[in-house]
């Protein structure tokens, strides 16, 4: 792992590309041959975005 990003700005470019690479995600996935894993898998994401959410809220600047 690197730096902490510690910049609002780089902190805002980071979740966004994290965002856009699970839309991509989102968008890849057959709905028909989708299977748990998967969907786990998204939810570990969304989890995983959410905490830097709130580590980049909490960090002092």
């Amino acid at each position: 792992m690197g730096n902490p990003i510690k910049d609002k700005n780089t902190q805002v470019v980071f979740l966004k590309q994290r965002l856009d690479m699970f839309a991509e995600l989102l968008d890849s996935i057959d709905p028909v041959e989708a299977n748990l894993e998967d969907i786990d898998r998204m939810i570990q994401i969304v989890e995983e975005m959410d905490a830097k959410c709130r580590e980049f809220k909490n960090r002092d600047l």
